[in-house]
Protein backbone atom coordinates (compact mmCIF):
# COMPACT_ATOMS: atom_id res chain seq x y z
CA UNK A 1 0.00 0.00 0.00
CA UNK A 2 2.82 2.41 0.86
CA UNK A 3 4.54 1.68 -2.44
CA UNK A 4 1.35 2.37 -4.39
CA UNK A 5 0.60 5.58 -2.49
CA UNK A 6 4.16 6.84 -3.02
CA UNK A 7 3.71 6.32 -6.77
CA UNK A 8 0.31 8.01 -6.69
CA UNK A 9 1.92 11.07 -5.12
CA UNK A 10 3.72 11.58 -8.42
CA UNK A 11 0.72 11.21 -10.73
CA UNK A 12 -2.50 11.82 -8.78
CA UNK A 13 -4.50 14.97 -9.62
CA UNK A 14 -4.53 15.89 -5.91
CA UNK A 15 -1.57 16.62 -3.65
CA UNK A 16 -1.17 14.76 -0.38
CA UNK A 17 1.47 14.04 2.21
CA UNK A 18 2.41 10.56 3.36
CA UNK A 19 3.44 9.52 6.86
CA UNK A 20 4.07 5.82 7.48
CA UNK A 21 2.92 4.52 10.86
CA UNK A 22 3.34 1.06 12.30
CA UNK A 23 2.46 -0.35 15.70
CA UNK A 24 4.82 -2.41 17.80
CA UNK A 25 2.33 -4.31 19.98
CA UNK A 26 5.13 -5.97 21.98
CA UNK A 27 4.47 -9.48 20.80
CA UNK A 28 7.23 -11.90 21.85
CA UNK A 29 9.80 -12.34 19.11
CA UNK A 30 8.61 -9.32 17.11
CA UNK A 31 11.47 -8.26 14.77
CA UNK A 32 11.66 -4.58 15.74
CA UNK A 33 14.43 -3.68 13.29
CA UNK A 34 12.87 -4.94 10.04
CA UNK A 35 10.42 -2.15 9.27
CA UNK A 36 12.54 0.82 10.47
CA UNK A 37 15.43 -0.43 8.32
CA UNK A 38 13.15 -0.65 5.30
CA UNK A 39 11.57 2.78 5.86
CA UNK A 40 14.95 4.39 6.48
CA UNK A 41 16.05 3.11 3.09
CA UNK A 42 12.98 4.71 1.48
CA UNK A 43 13.71 8.05 3.08
CA UNK A 44 10.09 8.57 4.10
CA UNK A 45 8.78 10.15 7.30
CA UNK A 46 7.57 7.46 9.65
CA UNK A 47 6.64 6.64 13.24
CA UNK A 48 6.74 3.39 15.19
CA UNK A 49 4.05 3.53 17.88
CA UNK A 50 4.96 1.37 20.87
CA UNK A 51 1.87 0.04 22.62
CA UNK A 52 1.78 -3.15 24.67
CA UNK A 53 -1.63 -4.34 23.51
CA UNK A 54 -0.32 -7.91 23.54
CA UNK A 55 -0.31 -8.07 27.35
CA UNK A 56 -3.82 -6.58 27.52
CA UNK A 57 -5.18 -9.12 25.03
CA UNK A 58 -3.54 -12.06 26.82
CA UNK A 59 -4.89 -10.81 30.14
CA UNK A 60 -8.46 -10.20 28.96
CA UNK A 61 -9.03 -13.11 26.55
CA UNK A 62 -9.23 -16.65 28.01
CA UNK A 63 -6.81 -19.20 26.59
CA UNK A 64 -8.15 -20.76 23.41
CA UNK A 65 -10.53 -17.90 22.61
CA UNK A 66 -10.14 -15.67 19.56
CA UNK A 67 -8.03 -12.59 20.27
CA UNK A 68 -8.54 -10.76 16.98
CA UNK A 69 -11.59 -8.72 18.02
CA UNK A 70 -10.01 -7.08 21.07
CA UNK A 71 -6.62 -6.78 19.39
CA UNK A 72 -8.07 -4.91 16.41
CA UNK A 73 -10.11 -2.56 18.63
CA UNK A 74 -7.04 -1.64 20.69
CA UNK A 75 -4.99 -1.14 17.54
CA UNK A 76 -7.69 0.98 15.91
CA UNK A 77 -8.09 3.18 19.00
CA UNK A 78 -4.33 3.73 19.16
CA UNK A 79 -4.17 4.69 15.49
CA UNK A 80 -7.14 7.06 15.80
CA UNK A 81 -5.52 8.86 18.73
CA UNK A 82 -2.13 9.04 17.02
CA UNK A 83 -3.66 10.41 13.82
CA UNK A 84 -5.08 13.31 15.80
CA UNK A 85 -1.76 13.80 17.58
CA UNK A 86 0.18 14.28 14.33
CA UNK A 87 -2.66 16.08 12.51
CA UNK A 88 -3.32 13.38 9.90
CA UNK A 89 -6.66 13.80 8.10
CA UNK A 90 -6.88 10.27 6.64
CA UNK A 91 -5.87 6.86 7.99
CA UNK A 92 -5.02 4.46 5.17
CA UNK A 93 -5.36 0.78 6.06
CA UNK A 94 -4.25 -2.17 3.96
CA UNK A 95 -7.44 -4.28 3.86
CA UNK A 96 -8.13 -5.86 0.47
CA UNK A 97 -11.21 -7.24 -1.28
CA UNK A 98 -10.88 -10.70 0.29
CA UNK A 99 -10.66 -9.13 3.79
CA UNK A 100 -13.84 -7.16 3.15
CA UNK A 101 -15.84 -10.17 1.92
CA UNK A 102 -14.56 -12.30 4.83
CA UNK A 103 -15.64 -9.58 7.28
CA UNK A 104 -19.12 -9.56 5.75
CA UNK A 105 -19.56 -13.26 6.56
CA UNK A 106 -17.85 -12.97 9.94
CA UNK A 107 -20.41 -10.35 10.96
CA UNK A 108 -23.26 -12.45 9.56
CA UNK A 109 -22.27 -15.77 11.12
CA UNK A 110 -20.81 -14.57 14.43
CA UNK A 111 -22.38 -11.14 14.95
CA UNK A 112 -25.86 -11.53 13.42
CA UNK A 113 -25.53 -8.32 11.43
CA UNK A 114 -25.06 -7.47 7.77
CA UNK A 115 -22.00 -5.21 7.64
CA UNK A 116 -18.49 -5.21 6.26
CA UNK A 117 -15.59 -2.79 5.83
CA UNK A 118 -16.26 0.08 3.40
CA UNK A 119 -13.49 1.52 1.21
CA UNK A 120 -14.04 4.83 3.01
CA UNK A 121 -15.31 5.18 6.57
CA UNK A 122 -16.10 8.03 8.95
CA UNK A 123 -15.44 6.89 12.52
CA UNK A 124 -18.38 6.79 14.92
CA UNK A 125 -17.17 9.88 16.76
CA UNK A 126 -16.62 11.63 13.39
CA UNK A 127 -13.05 12.55 14.37
CA UNK A 128 -11.27 10.35 11.82
CA UNK A 129 -11.69 9.12 8.25
CA UNK A 130 -10.39 5.69 7.27
CA UNK A 131 -9.59 4.85 3.64
CA UNK A 132 -8.71 1.43 2.22
CA UNK A 133 -6.75 2.00 -1.02
CA UNK A 134 -6.49 -1.77 -1.66
CA UNK A 135 -10.22 -2.42 -1.25
CA UNK A 136 -10.65 -3.37 -4.91
CA UNK A 137 -7.53 -5.58 -5.06
CA UNK A 138 -7.52 -9.35 -4.65
CA UNK A 139 -5.25 -10.94 -2.06
CA UNK A 140 -3.53 -13.15 -4.65
CA UNK A 141 -2.59 -10.10 -6.73
CA UNK A 142 -1.16 -8.34 -3.68
CA UNK A 143 0.85 -11.45 -2.75
CA UNK A 144 2.31 -11.63 -6.26
CA UNK A 145 3.14 -7.91 -6.20
CA UNK A 146 4.78 -8.19 -2.76
CA UNK A 147 6.88 -11.14 -3.89
CA UNK A 148 7.96 -9.27 -7.01
CA UNK A 149 8.96 -6.20 -4.97
CA UNK A 150 10.57 -8.34 -2.25
CA UNK A 151 8.89 -6.46 0.58
CA UNK A 152 9.97 -7.45 4.11
CA UNK A 153 7.44 -9.77 5.77
CA UNK A 154 6.61 -9.37 9.47
CA UNK A 155 4.52 -12.24 10.89
CA UNK A 156 1.81 -11.79 13.52
CA UNK A 157 2.59 -14.47 16.09
CA UNK A 158 -0.42 -13.61 18.23
CA UNK A 159 -2.85 -14.49 15.45
CA UNK A 160 -0.75 -17.18 13.81
CA UNK A 161 -0.47 -19.17 17.02
CA UNK A 162 -4.24 -19.67 17.25
CA UNK A 163 -6.12 -22.57 15.73
CA UNK A 164 -9.68 -22.58 14.37
CA UNK A 165 -9.88 -18.81 14.09
CA UNK A 166 -13.28 -17.59 12.92
CA UNK A 167 -11.69 -15.67 10.03
CA UNK A 168 -9.71 -18.73 8.97
CA UNK A 169 -12.92 -20.77 8.89
CA UNK A 170 -14.63 -18.13 6.76
CA UNK A 171 -11.60 -17.91 4.48
CA UNK A 172 -11.62 -21.67 3.93
CA UNK A 173 -15.35 -21.57 3.14
CA UNK A 174 -14.84 -18.85 0.53
CA UNK A 175 -11.88 -20.66 -1.00
CA UNK A 176 -14.04 -23.79 -1.34
CA UNK A 177 -16.73 -21.71 -3.05
CA UNK A 178 -14.18 -20.21 -5.45
CA UNK A 179 -13.02 -23.67 -6.47
CA UNK A 180 -16.57 -24.24 -7.70
CA UNK A 181 -17.07 -20.75 -9.13
CA UNK A 182 -13.92 -18.67 -9.67
CA UNK A 183 -15.91 -15.42 -9.71
CA UNK A 184 -17.73 -16.01 -6.40
CA UNK A 185 -15.84 -13.43 -4.30
CA UNK A 186 -16.10 -10.85 -7.09
CA UNK A 187 -19.86 -11.39 -7.22
CA UNK A 188 -20.22 -11.11 -3.44
CA UNK A 189 -18.19 -7.89 -3.40
CA UNK A 190 -20.31 -6.48 -6.25
CA UNK A 191 -23.47 -7.30 -4.30
CA UNK A 192 -22.15 -5.19 -1.41
CA UNK A 193 -22.26 -2.23 -3.82
CA UNK A 194 -25.78 -3.06 -5.03
CA UNK A 195 -27.94 -3.17 -1.90
CA UNK A 196 -31.73 -2.82 -2.03
CA UNK A 197 -32.92 -1.82 1.48
CA UNK A 198 -36.57 -2.42 0.54
CA UNK A 199 -35.73 -6.06 -0.19
CA UNK A 200 -34.14 -6.66 3.21
CA UNK A 201 -35.75 -6.60 6.66
CA UNK A 202 -34.14 -3.72 8.55
CA UNK A 203 -36.84 -1.21 9.50
CA UNK A 204 -34.16 1.33 10.40
CA UNK A 205 -33.05 1.44 6.76
CA UNK A 206 -36.49 1.24 5.16
CA UNK A 207 -39.89 2.37 6.46
CA UNK A 208 -41.91 -0.84 6.07
CA UNK A 209 -44.56 0.30 8.60
CA UNK A 210 -45.71 3.23 6.45
CA UNK A 211 -46.07 1.40 3.14
CA UNK A 212 -49.16 2.47 1.15
CA UNK A 213 -50.41 1.56 -2.31
CA UNK A 214 -50.87 4.13 -5.08
CA UNK A 215 -53.07 3.16 -8.04
CA UNK A 216 -53.61 6.65 -9.43
CA UNK A 217 -51.33 6.25 -12.45
CA UNK A 218 -51.50 3.88 -15.39
CA UNK A 219 -49.95 0.57 -14.47
CA UNK A 220 -47.65 -1.62 -16.46
CA UNK A 221 -48.83 -5.06 -17.51
CA UNK A 222 -47.98 -7.79 -15.01
CA UNK A 223 -46.43 -11.07 -16.14
CA UNK A 224 -49.69 -12.85 -15.21
CA UNK A 225 -52.17 -10.08 -15.72
CA UNK A 226 -55.30 -10.17 -13.55
CA UNK A 227 -57.38 -9.27 -16.62
CA UNK A 228 -56.49 -12.62 -18.18
CA UNK A 229 -57.97 -16.02 -17.39
CA UNK A 230 -55.69 -18.89 -16.46
CA UNK A 231 -56.15 -22.17 -18.33
CA UNK A 232 -55.80 -25.65 -16.88
CA UNK A 233 -52.07 -25.70 -17.56
CA UNK A 234 -51.49 -22.65 -15.39
CA UNK A 235 -50.75 -20.32 -18.35
CA UNK A 236 -52.58 -17.04 -19.01
CA UNK A 237 -55.15 -17.01 -21.80
CA UNK A 238 -56.04 -13.69 -23.41
CA UNK A 239 -59.22 -15.00 -25.05
CA UNK A 240 -61.55 -14.19 -22.15
CA UNK A 241 -61.29 -11.50 -19.45
CA UNK A 242 -61.21 -12.86 -15.92
CA UNK A 243 -64.18 -12.29 -13.64
CA UNK A 244 -63.53 -10.66 -10.26
CA UNK A 245 -64.88 -13.79 -8.53
CA UNK A 246 -62.21 -15.89 -10.27
CA UNK A 247 -59.50 -13.60 -8.94
CA UNK A 248 -60.88 -13.89 -5.40
CA UNK A 249 -61.18 -17.66 -5.70
CA UNK A 250 -57.56 -18.01 -6.81
CA UNK A 251 -56.41 -15.73 -4.02
CA UNK A 252 -58.30 -17.83 -1.44
CA UNK A 253 -56.82 -21.07 -2.82
CA UNK A 254 -53.35 -19.61 -2.59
Amino acid sequence: MLDILMNLQKSAPVKFELIAVNMDQKQPGYPEHVLPDYLDALGIEYYIVNKDTYSIVKQKIPEGKTTCGLCSRLRRGTLYAFAEEIGATKIALGHHKDDIVQTLFLNMFYGSRLSGMPPKLLSDDKRNIVIRPLAYCRETDIEAFAAHKEFPIIPCNLCGSQENLQRQNIRKMLMDWERVDGSRIEKIFSSMQNIAPSQMADSNLFDFASLTIDRTGERKEYEFDSTQTIDAGGLPSSSQPAERSNFIELTELR
